[in-house]
Parts: C-alpha cells; structure tokens; sequence
C-alpha cells in the first residue's frame, strides 16, 4: 500500500506517532502498510480483550448491523438489556447506564455520587460533593476526570480544575481519613492504577477503604476502565479483594475495540432522574451486541483461570529477565503488568522494538523507567516468550 506522509496532515496533531499506518491485525500481530508485522502488546491500551479481530466480535456486528444500529437512547432495545443483564448478574451491581469511553462513564459516576451527597447531605447539613482520589490515578481526558486524576502536571494544562477532588497516596488509609470532611461524599480508585504505572492496591488497603467508607457514610467507587472484564484475572478486580463497592466504571475491554463503556451502580445507589443523564449514542444495540459477545467469552469456562495462569507465566519470564539484564523488577495483576526496568531507558526500548525486523514489537513506557504490558486475554505462552526474546534482544543491543 502506498503511503504518503503528507496524508496524515489532515489529522490534528495531539501525540507524536510513528510514520506507520497500520492496515490489518489477528490475535497479537498487527500489519503495517508496508506488510511489516508486529507482535502487539498494547492492544489499543488494553482494549482488545480478545486480541485483534476475534471472530465473535466480527459476527456480532454484522449480525446486529443488518438488524438495527441505533433506534435512539429513547428506546429500550435487546443488545443492551442483555448486556445490563450480564453485567448484574455476575457483579454486585443492580443498575447499568452504557457510554462510549471510560472518561464519559467516570463523568457519570462523579455526578451520580454527586447527586446523592445532595440527597444525603452531612449531619449538619453541608452539601457533601468532594470525592477524594489518589495522586499518579489516571480517570479519563473530560475536565472533571482530568482534575479527579493525580497525573503530573495535570493541575495546569487545562487551568482553572475543576474543585473538588484531594488527593490521598495509594496504600496509606491514614492519608484518605485525613482527607475526610462534612463536604466529602465519595473515594475513588482504580483497584490498579495503569496509566500512573501498575501499581495495584493491595488487598488489605481495598478492605480497609471499604470498611473506612462504610463508617462515614461514603461511597467506594471502583474505576475499572483498565482493570475490569478480565485483565486482573477475575471478571472485575474488585472480586480480589473480596469487598462490594457502591459504584463501578468500565471500558477498553469490555467492547473488545469498539467504542463502549459503563457505569453499574447499587439500587440504592442509582438516583438519576429522567434528564439527569443521557448521551447519543448510550447504550446503543450495535455497541451492546459486541460487548454481550465478549462478555460471553470471558465467562466461558477455564477462561479467567488462564488469564490469571499466563499473567504468572508472563511474571515469571519477566523476573528471569530481570535476573538476566540487571533490572529492578516486575509488578501487576493478571495480565496487566509492568517491567520495572530501574533506568530511564524505557523510550529507546519502545522505539528500538518497533523498527527490529523482519517482525516488531509494540510496547509502551508511561514511565521513562518502566514498560507497561496490556496483551490480548487470549495471549498464548509462545507469544510471551517471543516477546521476551525479542525484549531481551534490545536491552541487549542498548546495553552494547
């Protein structure tokens, strides 16, 4: 395919990216228009659950698009109850509003519990609003998600935030009852935070947070945009602690590519009223069926043991390679992981893999001293171990 690189002028600039236009993927592997392949361990961000083109996926959508793609968000329509009907059925939740990206569905989930610290005002009667997040968090790219994420030098680009969101340190529940005040109505996390670089909270922080937020009267938001639909190696990485949160988000995987997401609230929880919420697209039948589609797979049995299986099989290939090279170590849950590389080194890496050949890898550092692995659910132990080879091969030739 003959590619220009005037072409891509055309697009607003808003991230540097590499001179590839990438034509085609399966399973791990994407093709580039020159027919270069790459062995991909980004997975648009962990949002290919299933990998590139699963074929539940691509049957989902031809089958709902010949039927009908969007009667409007003032219908009912059967993808999306069935959907809402998986998700409940297998969570804590009772009630689902669908959305299209992880950033809106963390909108939804600060003004829903902003509406119900207004239905529940403080014993003496302060307007409770403020939701207590955590720095390095990452919540999504609208205003008020911009300011309730802890991401360096956030506070800025955007000027004046949006109020109303302190921030506590991950792992110190000193640190979040510090926070605390009449006005407080919320503490939102992710169970790990991805983009602030795979740092899980711990089991114990999790149930000290819930039995915290349960004494003041708080709700416990779980921002699983990353973490949920099978990454951290149980449906939702709540489950691994053994808690119930009042209020749940979802995205990335649980549209396996498409763009889809949701917000699951407790009955008691869910006091939207007609006008309050609502969006063009929510909920839509053509999204829906997809995602009914992957969760489907998720629930298959031995599905989510194999997850947990090969995010260990990955762990151990990780630490080898640590011994191997000299870096510092390894984190995460599931397969969502981190490569701790103990140098500033983690850009040449991500630059180097991409142009190895005849075959290049895809990796991501959102830290200069750190590589993030999100890969397809559906990774094999081959795979895992090629891209160790192929990883080992770089920090080699950088070393040299």
């Amino acid at each position: 395919m003959e590619f220009k690189q005037s072409a891509v002028d055309h697009l607003m600039f808003i991230t540097n990216r590499p001179p590839l236009i990438f034509v085609e993927g399966k399973g791990m592997f994407m093709t580039d228009h020159a027919g270069k392949q790459y062995l991909d361990f980004l997975q648009g961000w962990a949002v290919n659950a299933l990998g590139h083109a699963p074929q539940c996926i691509a049957d989902a959508l031809v089958a709902q698009a010949g039927k009908l793609i969007n009667p409007s968000p003032a219908f009912y329509n059967v993808p999306s109850i069935e959907l809402a009907t998986l998700l409940t059925d297998n969570s804590t939740f009772d009630r689902v509003f669908f959305a299209s990206s992880g950033a809106e569905a963390n909108e939804g989930a600060i003004k829903l519990a902003r509406k119900w610290g207004r239905m529940n005002p403080a014993a003496d009667g302060s307007h409770r609003y403020e939701i207590i997040t955590f720095d390095h968090s990452f919540h999504g790219r609208t205003l008020a998600t911009m300011s309730a994420s802890g991401k360096p030098g956030w506070d800025t680009l955007f000027a004046p935030q949006v109020p109303g969101f302190p921030k506590a340190d991950l792992n110190d529940i000193a640190s979040v009852e510090h926070l605390i005040t009449p006005t407080t109505v919320a503490v939102m996390l992710e169970p790990v935070q991805g983009e602030g670089g795979v740092i899980p909270a711990t089991r114990e922080f999790m149930q000290a947070l819930r039995r915290l937020t349960k004494e003041r009267n708080l709700l416990l938001i779980v921002d699983e945009v990353q973490t949920g639909c099978g990454r951290c190696g149980e449906l939702f990485a709540y489950q691994l602690s053994g808690i119930e949160p009042d209020i749940m988000t979802l995205g990335k995987g649980i549209g396996g590519g498409v763009p889809l997401a949701a917000l699951l609230a407790k009955e008691a929880i869910a006091c939207f009223e007609p006008g309050d919420q609502g969006g063009t697209y929510n909920g839509n039948p053509l999204m829906t069926a997809v995602g009914c589609a992957v969760i489907k797979e998720l629930l298959k049995p031995g599905f989510l043991p194999s997850v947990l299986e090969k995010g260990e099989y990955l762990r151990a290939a990780s630490l080898k390679l640590c011994a191997k090279h000299g870096l510092k170590g390894e984190r995460g849950e599931g397969l969502l992981r981190a490569l701790e590389l103990g140098r500033d080194i983690g850009p040449q890496i991500v630059n180097a893999a991409r142009d190895m050949g005849p075959v290049g890898l895809l990796l991501n550092s959102p830290r200069p001293d750190l590589l993030r692995f999100m890969p397809a659910l559906t990774i094999t132990h081959a795979e895992i171990d090629q891209m160790i080879a192929m990883l080992s091969s770089v920090i080699s030739s950088l070393d040299a």
